[in-house]
């Protein structure tokens, strides 16, 4: 039986090549200058994994963050664009035509080749009868899932350590806090805040009434500052005892499958980046994403200090 694309095996056979993409970028950022990090590091680490993942052309891999932001933008963001609603689902049909060539040449692989997603898709006994919606959808979640979150949470933690000084001076008194540092920086930014469920049934939650048909939200930002059940909920604490029971991958049936992924990808960098710099300093207004969906960046300006 083939290994799942994300499973133990499999992640720590990509873990030397995160590391190795991971030392590329950060030894290509200039020293004593201002760069987006947003842009040369978190989509540009993020980005490639996914197009890894979808054994996608790795010199196309931008198009999966274009997709990514169509996917989850609103009429204002899609304005900012400069695309029209008709745009965005020209882009999105796009992307379909693209993922079909993919599946197209992968269908009926060796079970031994399957080591990406498409043709784990393509030929599972669950998802090859798919039709072009139902293939999109499913494109569209994992790349948004793959894509948006980890970038986000890469350039939540660069922000949340200049906010706070005295967790960043932690880190370099302690690096072996980062892999705990990093599920804290995941809860703190918890880059997609809310899932949106439609009641099945009537139902009573927490002594309010639900009806069937009624459109539930679930906030998992404001389940990752719960001081009822976070202890100093509303600070960041890179040494904080549990920090991976957060909400930012969701829970149950619905946990990120990715989420073992998202937590190697900031844990590599955070090695590498120690390697190189004293800080990774803010030194501009970040510009955040104008949605409810997504929390996340456009750009955060920043400079290197090495060591």
């Amino acid at each position: 039986m083939a290994q799942p694309v994300l499973s133990p095996r499999n992640l720590k056979v990509l873990e030397p090549l995160i590391r190795e993409r991971v030392i590329e970028i950060l030894d290509d950022l200039p020293l004593g200058e201002t760069f987006d990090w947003v842009d040369r590091v978190s989509i540009e680490l993020t980005t490639g994994m996914l197009a890894t993942l979808f054994d996608f052309p790795y010199d196309q891999r931008r198009k999966l963050t274009h997709w990514s932001d169509v996917a989850t933008a609103g009429p204002e963001q899609l304005a900012a664009m400069g695309l029209t609603e008709e745009d965005g689902r020209a882009v999105l049909l796009e992307c379909l035509e693209t993922f079909m060539g993919l599946w197209t040449t992968r269908e009926n692989a060796p079970e031994s080749d399957r080591l990406d997603l498409v043709t784990a898709l393509a030929n599972g006994a669950a998802t090859e009868n798919m039709n072009p919606m139902e293939y999109l959808g499913t494109l569209v979640l994992l790349i948004v899932g793959g894509n948006d979150t980890t970038r986000n949470s890469i350039s939540g933690g660069v922000l949340a350590l200049n906010e706070n000084p005295a967790e960043y001076q932690k880190l370099r008194d302690n690096r072996e806090l980062i892999p705990n540092m990093v599920s804290e920086m995941i809860r703190w930014q918890t880059p997609l805040a809310h899932m949106r469920r439609t009641a099945t049934r009537d139902t009573e939650l927490a002594g309010k009434q639900i009806k069937k048909g009624d459109k539930v939200v679930m906030w998992y930002v404001s389940g990752n500052r719960d001081d009822t059940v976070i202890d100093r909920a509303n600070e960041f604490l890179i040494d904080r005892k549990s920090a991976r029971q957060h909400l930012s991958f969701g829970w149950g049936v619905h946990f990120c499958v990715g989420s073992r992924l998202a937590e190697m990808q900031l844990r590599i960098l955070w090695e590498e980046v120690m390697e190189r710099h004293r800080k990774v300093e803010v030194v501009g207004e970040p510009i955040r994403v104008r949605s409810a969906f997504v929390k996340g960046f456009e750009k955060l300006p920043v400079r290197v200090h090495p060591w």
